[in-house]
């Protein structure tokens, strides 16, 4: 199996040297074994692991999610329905967002219909009348 170097699973990934260290002292990605003279020495499937982490956090993955997620395949008893599961999860979760989003979108829809009195009435309402004796 060929290996290859910190700095060289770096430029394959698209990944800094200190991203991976992060990710190793997280949890996020196994340590790798090490050579007799103590270098790192990573194997290709550190690549799919990377990618995988670089293109879960493209979708919105937290890393704790992500660290989770890599543990759970990394399980020998690991089925197929467990990860199809977390996906089915997943897609609940943006379709959650994207409701809110639709309901936030709407609301300010709406409020640029405002009529421009109750506007200025309401910007009103947040300024501190000195006549009161409010400063």
């Amino acid at each position: 199996m060929k290996t290859m170097t910190r700095g060289e699973l770096a430029k394959r990934t698209g990944v800094s040297m200190a991203t991976l260290r992060y990710y190793e002292d997280s949890g996020i990605l196994p340590a790798p074994r090490r050579s007799s003279n103590g270098y790192r020495v990573y194997t290709e499937d550190y690549l799919v692991k990377v990618k995988f982490i670089k293109d879960a956090q493209s979708l919105g993955y937290s890393l704790k999610e992500i660290q989770d997620t890599l543990q759970l395949l990394s399980q020998e008893d690991i089925e197929s329905e467990a990860l199809k599961t977390l996906v089915r999860d997943r897609i609940e979760e943006i379709q959650l967002h994207i409701d809110n989003l639709q309901r936030m979108q709407t609301l300010l829809a709406g409020l640029l219909l405002t009529p421009e009195h109750d506007i200025h009435n309401y910007i009103e309402s947040f300024r501190i009348n000195k006549e009161d004796g409010n400063s």
